[in-house]
């Protein structure tokens, strides 16, 4: 993120359980595209480091958290008190920062890297104490409405508490903010809980700020699908709609036939060059790079860090997982190539299998088919094995150790014919 540095921290709120998920796993770790919504908030992060909160499922998002590339901080919020609570159960973590702070949601898996750079550079540029990011909303109705006096941002208040003026704003709190720390995090230690709920509001921050005389300011997001928050699976689905047919007009844009819109569904993170074509039904998740002038599907499955060269075939029913295709390589029909690198001019036949995972031992293993390879139907390449350069397998082959280039390699019986077989059987002279 290019205003990201040692000056800046986030602060993500990860603790709610998500009742009405209906789940035993917290509700920021249910997932768009085989990555948590978690996962996409970090993302849209880039390189700020991050201070997650969780609560439910502690372990649980923890456990995730530590498999990530980069570091991540957890802290516990074992009572989940509101969304102000949250924020201090990081002030010690915070004890020394005097840079900014930026406070969201870890379930609004559709906000950008682009639009919180923007938000950033809008708080530098206006010289903000505290800058909150709002929405325009043609029926707000359920948001808190955002209270403006001479273009700055006095009060945020709740739908429940609105009068009817105020009902009438569309403008509305996106529940992102960002803090200069220093002059902020006093609110912390002041906040109180005198409400209903016993809770402590991160939006009462902003009543605060105004009351000691700061700047607050409003950023309006301009895409307003970005703040949509999960909190039901119909919800998740909705999301995971936005997500996929943002992504598809980009690559549209960028020179991608999508022949089918409506029942194709690719990953943000998947990267695909002009003039390749994709076809109905297919499924990309996780983080892929397909070359120019490839047709991929329709039906086919790309499940996640693969790369296909330029002028390759990935069609209907063919799964691909962890796995390298090289240029004009074709597997064509009903294939799984999975912990593979497959070179270029490489031909994989109808019902071709890589057997890469040992049950037993739990270990998965490569096959590697190189340059010129050509692979019979309905074989069975038992992994860890190469095929050397225009090594050919015959159709119907269990293959289990490496093939020597250009030679021929046939595991499968000799042909036998029983001749009037069937007219014997059924008694006929």
């Amino acid at each position: 993120m290019t205003n990201c540095s040692k000056d800046i921290k986030a602060i993500v709120l990860a603790a709610g359980k998500g009742t009405r998920m209906k789940s035993q796993k917290p509700k920021v770790l249910h997932e768009i595209f085989s990555k948590p919504l978690v996962g996409w908030v970090l993302r849209a992060l880039g390189d700020i480091e991050p201070i997650v909160v969780a609560g439910h499922g502690f372990d649980m998002v923890q456990e995730y958290l530590s498999k990530l590339p980069t570091k991540t901080a957890i802290v516990e919020q074992k009572e989940q008190l509101g969304t102000g609570h949250a924020v201090m159960m990081c002030l010690d973590n915070l004890k020394n920062f005097e840079g900014n702070v930026i406070i969201l949601c870890g379930d609004t898996p559709l906000i950008t890297k682009e639009t919180l750079e923007d938000f950033i550079k809008y708080h530098n540029d206006n010289n903000s104490d505290l800058t909150v990011m709002s929405a325009i909303f043609e029926n707000p109705f359920g948001y808190g409405r955002i209270i403006r006096s001479n273009n700055n941002v006095v009060a945020i208040v709740e739908e429940k508490d609105a009068d009817v003026d105020q009902k009438s704003i569309k403008e509305v709190n996106a529940g992102i903010y960002l803090l200069n720390w220093n002059k902020i995090k006093k609110a912390f230690n002041e906040l109180q809980n005198n409400n209903a709920q016993n809770e402590y509001y991160l939006t009462d921050i902003i009543s605060w700020a105004v009351k000691n005389q700061l700047n607050v300011q409003g950023y309006v997001i301009k895409d307003n699908t970005e703040i949509f928050g999960i909190n039901s699976r119909e919800q998740l689905a909705i999301a995971t709609s936005y997500m996929n047919k943002k992504h598809l007009k980009k690559l549209m844009i960028d020179g991608v036939t999508i022949v089918d819109p409506d029942n194709t569904y690719i990953s943000p993170e998947t990267i695909i060059e002009q003039d390749t074509v994709i076809f109905p039904s297919t499924y990309i998740e996780g983080v892929n790079k397909i070359g120019s002038s490839c047709k991929i599907g329709p039906m086919a499955h790309l499940r996640g860090n693969c790369i296909v060269g330029n002028n390759s075939k990935i069609g209907n029913f063919v799964e691909l997982k962890n796995a390298t295709i090289g240029e004009k390589t074709n597997a064509c029909h009903l294939s799984y190539i999975g912990d593979s690198e497959v070179g270029n001019n490489v031909n994989i036949g109808a019902g071709t299998i890589t057997a890469n995972y040992n049950s037993i031992t739990k270990e998965k293993n490569k096959t590697i088919l190189k340059d010129g390879v050509s692979v019979g139907s309905n074989c069975v390449l038992v992994a860890p094995v190469t095929l050397n350069e225009n090594a050919f397998v015959g159709a119907l082959s269990s293959i289990t150790k490496d093939v020597e280039k250009d030679s021929l390699a046939l595991t499968r019986s000799e042909q036998k014919e029983y001749k009037n077989w069937v007219k014997n059987k059924k008694g006929i002279n």
